[in-house]
């Protein structure tokens, strides 16, 4: 009988990580457990998680009001088909839904990631505009250094040259794209700021399905902060040229940058709306599509006559009392307040970095802060430098960022960010 693997072995010799290559010497640190806003790993030592494990463990781990939740509603049914049944999570969790997002949004749809919530968002367009006897209109206009998943679909408006999906540029479908806007958030939009878009709607109208956007925040993509002005001035290009627009607020989101949604920043609404990520404050994936009564009762009314997609996982139970309880959580809790805080203390604590030689910006947007290195960072050396400094911190490209849990008190932000000056320093 063969000795058995050491879980490190297992791990190294078998699994795939995000982005990663088998037998890589990459570090991988084993979490035996997670309490608050800290990691335990294997070997005793403690972190304190920077990133909400990708921007949704918003409340901080093993939450005693979310685990009894789930724990009662396993109790009850964990999980049931979504076809020609129902349930009272899925139910209460939309109208929870409905009544925290844009007015406009009426008709919810649940998936499983975020990725797959970007499908569907761009099969509603495609589908919507098929029913209104505009077939021809498929294609989307997207910006580049944007970031929308790693599914087929959702890699066709990725940005094209410098993303992280160039590699199958030859066979997804060929969509539109503009420069990002330059404008920061904070500043005005000006006639030249938008000129790409007017420009694009302009030429391809008429087989422009939607435009597709990440409200604010370009996450994945660079993590850039532009103006709000420019989301305003893109709505009203949507509705002159007639085309639809989709807002991918999956990392924004739930509180991110002080507004519930990004797209409050700018008082508007989309007409299809993806969320994900902070939804189930971390516990199980689930993502959801909204849209308007407009465009649901136009699918329905055409052929075939209903929506084609249907996961297998759709709302499920779990995953549903998940959402609405983290949802509960953030709604009751001093949210803004929180997010004003770590605000604060992301610009004082980051702020030494802009001495540093190897630092071409920092940016701060509600909870979110933004170190960009002048080149790409060492990913193997920074991650042991961070995981020795006591945090975890998982950078890429040239971007150090920081995204902490909305409980995160302000002795361990000081940590985390002293921890991020030395070792950006020492790069």
């Amino acid at each position: 009988m063969n000795k058995p693997e050491s879980t490190e072995a297992t791990d190294r010799n078998h699994i795939w990580h995000p982005y990663s290559a088998m037998h890589s010497d990459a570090p991988v640190f084993a979490v035996e457990s997670a309490h608050g806003v800290r990691l335990k790993l294997a070997d005793g030592r403690e972190l304190i998680d920077g990133m909400s494990s990708w921007w949704c463990v918003i409340h901080g781990y093993n939450h005693p009001v979310m685990n009894a939740a789930l724990e009662g509603q396993i109790h009850k049914v964990s999980h049931l088909m979504f076809g020609g049944l129902t349930h009272t999570p899925a139910v209460e969790l939309t109208r929870q839904l409905i009544d925290i997002t844009p007015a406009s949004l009426s008709s919810v749809f649940y998936s499983d990631s975020g990725s797959v919530a970007v499908e569907v968002a761009m099969k509603m367009a495609i589908q919507y505009w098929h029913a209104k006897g505009h077939a021809q209109r498929q294609r989307f206009i997207s910006l580049r250094c944007g970031y929308h998943g790693d599914t087929f679909g959702a890699m066709s408006v990725c940005d094209p040259d410098t993303g992280m999906h160039s590699l199958f540029s030859d066979v997804l479908p060929k969509n539109i794209f503009i420069e990002q806007p330059r404008c920061r958030f904070g500043e005005p939009c000006t006639d030249h700021d938008i000129a790409p878009l007017a420009q694009a709607l302009d030429k391809h109208a008429e087989h422009t399905a939607a435009v597709i956007l990440e409200p604010i925040v370009q996450g994945a993509g660079g993590m850039w902060f532009y103006s709000a002005e420019y989301l305003q001035r893109a709505r009203e290009l949507c509705d002159r040229f007639d085309v639809l627009l989709i807002l991918d607020e999956i990392a924004t989101g739930f509180g991110r940058t002080g507004k519930l949604f990004a797209c409050e920043h700018a008082g508007i609404a989309p007409d299809i709306m993806c969320i994900g990520k902070a939804l189930t404050g971390g516990y199980l994936t689930l993502a959801a599509t909204l849209t308007s009564k407009a465009v649901s009762d136009a699918i329905d009314q055409g052929e075939p006559g209903v929506f084609m997609h249907g996961p297998t996982f759709m709302a499920n139970p779990l995953a549903c009392t998940a959402a609405l309880t983290s949802i509960r959580l953030l709604l009751k809790s001093p949210w803004q307040e929180n997010i004003y805080r770590i605000e604060r203390g992301l610009n004082n604590g980051l702020a030494p970095c802009r001495e540093s030689g190897q630092v071409q910006e920092v940016r701060v947007l509600g909870a979110i802060g933004v170190v960009e290195m002048k080149q790409a960072v060492d990913m193997k050396s920074i991650m042991r430098a961070f995981v020795e400094a006591g945090v975890w911190v998982r950078p890429f490209g040239k971007l150090v960022y920081l995204m902490p849990p909305f409980i995160i008190s302000d002795d361990d932000l000081a940590r985390l960010t002293d921890a991020v000056v030395k070792v950006v320093k020492n790069q």
